[in-house]
Parts: structure tokens; C-alpha cells; sequence
């Protein structure tokens, strides 16, 4: 039988306190986080759900992604099954596996931010892909595959201040290569030879055609017929502004 979040929350919080000894009672976590201590009696004890704003904090706390309370991503190795019975069978924390691709271990639920440029290509590259070819790992609090990365957003011609979704120049995307692109995905792709990426919401004509949208609705060429040399590069999971960072 498939558990509740809040028990599986409950299984990690209590497996992290017990990890780490200087944030091992709901005092020392109450004053890290600022949540009260009865609050964190009752996430640990599986009573209530938690907040999103208390996990991100909790999560915090700990330097781990927040999917790792709900037991959906790892951290050096270590990950609680959302169908295990108890965090007792879990391993004691170890190296990553042989043949892994992705981050280096300190950086198990960052992405790295990369650029347009390699973002075309990436498909090709990711396998050759080494953690000192970039500069800065970001934290990312969604599920993703470990082949997702980060882009910075360049240009105007997704801003939309008054739609449901608007992407500004300067903001952060995630982008998982993994996700299924689907009509009305927010896509990033690459254009027949053009070695450089675009971001575009994608959409599926009943007939199978495919087209590229701006959100902006003053851009001026807003919609973009796709060719079938075109390669999605990948899905758009989330997005930060710079004071998310």
C-alpha cells in the first residue's frame, strides 16, 4: 500500500535529525529554520502535512533538494523508497554508483547552468559532460532526470506579465530532456543546423504539425513552423528569479 506524504516527510525528517547530530532535536531545528517546535514534532511524528514554505526551509536546514523529504531524489547515495516500510533499510551513505552521469557527488540536486550553445547539443555532449565545464550548480527543488540542466532566459520574447506563465530576461529555467513534450509544453529546441538553442511554448495541430509560440504577444514573428530536423532539446520544469538564487 502506496504511503501518505506527510509519513514519507515524517521518514526523512527523522532520518536527517538523526544524521545530523547539531540539528538532531526540534529545538536546535526550531532555531535554524524559525518553525516552531511543536510544528516540527508533528511534521517528524507524520501528523500533519507540511507547508511547502516550512519543507524549502527544512530542506534548507539540512543542504538537501526538497524532493529528498518526499523521498524522491538522493543525496550522496542515500534514498528513501516511497514504498520502503522504514528508513531502517536504508543504506548507510556511500559513493554514487559506478557508470553514473550527472552531477559529482556534493552536487546530488543541483543542475548545472550552462549555455544556449551547449544546451543544442546537449543530447550529444551529455555523456562526455564533465562537472568543470561549468561554473555554478543550482539547487533545483523539482523532480527531474539526472541528464536536466539550467538556463539563463535571453530576450523578451517569452514575457508575458499578463499571462499565466511569463518567462523575463535574466530569469532561470530547468530544463529535463527526460520529460515528455507534449501540446502547450514550454520547450527548449534546436532549429534544423543552428547550433544554438531557442525557448518556445510548442504546440500540436491536430494533424501532427508543429509550431513554436512566443509568449510575448507584441513579438513580432510570434509563431515559428517547426521542420522535422528540428530537435527538442527538452522540457521546461521550473523556473527562479535572480532573488530566488
Amino acid at each position: 500500500m502506496k504511503r501518505k506524504s506527510k509519513e514519507i516527510v515524517a521518514e526523512q525528517l527523522d532520518l536527517l535529525m538523526k544524521q545530523n547530530p547539531h540539528l538532531g532535536t526540534q529545538m536546535k531545528l526550531a532555531n535554524k529554520t524559525g518553525i516552531g517546535q511543536t510544528t516540527i514534532g508533528r511534521i517528524r511524528r507524520g501528523e500533519v502535512n507540511a507547508t511547502a514554505e516550512n519543507l524549502r526551509a527544512i530542506a534548507d536546514a539540512f543542504d538537501v533538494p526538497v524532493g529528498f523529504l518526499y523521498g524522491e531524489e538522493s543525496v550522496h547515495g542515500v534514498r528513501l523508497d516511497m514504498d520502503s516500510p522504514s528508513p531502517s533499510s536504508v543504506p548507510a551513505a556511500a559513493g554514487l554508483k559506478p557508470g553514473y552521469v550527472g552531477p559529482p557527488p556534493d552536487k546530488v540536486g543541483m543542475l548545472p547552468l550552462i549555455s544556449w550553445v551547449r544546451a543544442g547539443n546537449w543530447s550529444e555532449t551529455i555523456d562526455n559532460f564533465a562537472p568543470g565545464d561549468v561554473e555554478e550548480w543550482i539547487p533545483c527543488p523539482f523532480k527531474h532526470s539526472k541528464n536536466a540542466f539550467i538556463l539563463r532566459v535571453v530576450g523578451k520574447s517569452m514575457y508575458n506579465p499578463g499571462g499565466e506563465r511569463s518567462y523575463n530576461d535574466g530569469d532561470y529555467i530547468a530544463v529535463d530532456p527526460c520529460r515528455e513534450a507534449r501540446n502547450g509544453s514550454m520547450v527548449v529546441v534546436r532549429l534544423d543546423d543552428d547550433h544554438t538553442a531557442t525557448f518556445k511554448q510548442l504546440l500540436i495541430e491536430p494533424n501532427g504539425e508543429r509550431m513554436l509560440m512566443a509568449l510575448n504577444p507584441s513579438w513580432p514573428t510570434r509563431i515559428m513552423h517547426v521542420s522535422t530536423n528540428a530537435t527538442i532539446c527538452g522540457v521546461v520544469i521550473g523556473k527562479w528569479t535572480a532573488e530566488d538564487l
